[in-house]
């Protein structure tokens, strides 16, 4: 990252209290961006926000709902960003389940009320909005879905995030692209690292049961997704930022950001290979009761990223999982979290330039 390009540029990160926008908003302070958050309450306890001491380093904290469109507007013109990254959302499947209206409320019509937001303020240059692997029309394919593929979505979550990109779409063609501003979005894969204490996803259900004793109950073992740290894919978007700020309309579309193909892997594999870093007390059970509908296989092709951004993953999969495991039994060492974060971040960096 070029740290002259980022030093004082005002960003509006929303969901700034969350995993990934926690690990964005230290990543955007240490390049020396002046970052304003909006975001609810941080959704966890503990919570990355504050075990990071995110707020530090914060030009303001807003806590908005998206779903109050007369806030979020009143936030945007005060804020007065020139970019805006916007990772805000519901973002688990099994809680879209639980609750449908609140998902798309806050996926789809929250991701309106920003684009509004930003069609009425007139500093904004570029908008990048994070949506979802998970965005495509699942057909269970052994390959990676590329950009041009259908949006669907079988669950509510899924197909909140694909209405968000058809409407980011409809927002870059109808408004924003005529008024200079370039609209991108951005679909990753199924992120992990330290921080991440969110129930119903892999990774944290593991460690919190490691850390108990107990067999972790695991679901769908021969699933496929494609795992990535989550340092890969804040790189790309702030590569892709960059370009938005730089080249405009020329890369105002959608955009994946995945891991290798080799690193799509099953969830039994994860398991496994997690627990082998945590040590011998770690074990797992196959949980036998009911559950809704996930895609079985789901790989992103990101040949365009490679090609036209000249973005690629650093680390690999044996690596992101012993990155996590580090970084979590730091943090209940007593470790402090925020340096141990920039350190990652460092590491992620130094392993770029060596490569390159």
């Amino acid at each position: 990252m070029n740290a002259n390009f980022w030093a004082g540029r005002r960003v509006l990160l929303t969901g700034h209290t969350g995993f990934k926008g926690g690990w964005l908003a230290l990543w955007l302070q240490q390049l020396g961006a002046e970052v304003h958050g909006l975001a609810l309450d941080p959704p966890t306890e503990p919570c990355l926000f504050e075990a990071a001491q995110v707020a530090q380093g914060l030009a303001s904290d807003n806590r908005v709902d998206l779903r109050d469109a007369a806030a979020v507007l009143r936030t945007v013109r005060a804020c007065q960003p020139e970019l805006v990254l916007h990772l805000a959302a519901q973002p688990l499947v099994r809680a879209s389940y639980a609750d449908p209206v609140g998902t798309y409320a806050t996926n789809v019509m929250g991701t309106l009320h920003l684009l509004e937001a930003v069609r009425h303020t007139p500093s904004v240059r570029a908008v990048l909005n994070v949506t979802t692997d998970k965005c495509y029309e699942n057909r269970e394919w052994p390959w990676g879905y590329r950009e041009n593929e259908a949006m669907g979505g079988h669950d509510p979550y899924s197909s909140s995030k694909a209405c968000s990109e058809l409407l980011s779409a409809a927002y870059r063609n109808s408004f924003l692209a005529e008024h200079g501003v370039a609209l991108a979005t951005a679909r990753a894969g199924n992120v992990i690292g330290g921080g991440d204490w969110a129930a119903d996803r892999l990774v944290p259900d593991l460690l919190r049961a490691f850390e108990r004793g107990e067999p972790a109950l695991i679901r769908r073992p021969a699933a496929v997704r494609p795992w990535q740290h989550v340092i890969e894919p804040l790189s790309g978007y702030l590569r892709l930022a960059e370009r938005l700020l730089q080249d405009g309309q020329g890369v105002a579309e959608g955009w994946n950001f995945g891991p290798e193909d080799r690193d799509a892997r099953t969830v039994g594999w994860i398991v496994e290979h997690l627990a082998a870093l945590w040590g011998p007390e770690a074990r797992w059970t196959l949980e036998t009761e009911g559950h809704p509908h996930e895609a079985h296989t789901l790989k992103l092709d990101i040949s365009k990223a490679r090609e036209g951004l000249n973005w690629r993953p650093r680390w690999g999969l044996q690596q992101a999982l012993q990155r996590t495991v580090e970084w979590h039994k730091a943090w209940r060492g007593g470790a402090d979290v925020r340096a141990l974060c920039l350190q990652q971040i460092d590491e992620h960096q130094r392993t770029h330039d060596e490569l390159s």
